[in-house]
């Protein structure tokens, strides 16, 4: 079990976290964490974002079509 300190909403303040062992195999680096004073569990979402320049994404808008 790792444990690193973040703020508890219920607790309001920093306390520490831990991971709970984890069975998806993330080992210490899991998602999910366990507040050690009140129990409060959360998880940590990590995204990725693919960043495009504005002109890339004018680029990319298809043609529009007339009527005839």
């Amino acid at each position: 079990m790792s444990d690193r300190e973040l703020y508890c909403d219920v607790c309001e303040g920093a306390v520490p976290f831990e991971a709970p062992p984890c069975v998806d195999g993330h080992g210490s680096d899991c998602p999910e964490l366990i507040c050690t004073r009140c129990g409060t569990a959360v998880v940590i979402a990590t995204f990725a974002f693919r960043v495009t320049r504005l002109a890339d994404r004018r680029r990319r808008q298809p043609a529009r079509r007339h009527a005839a």
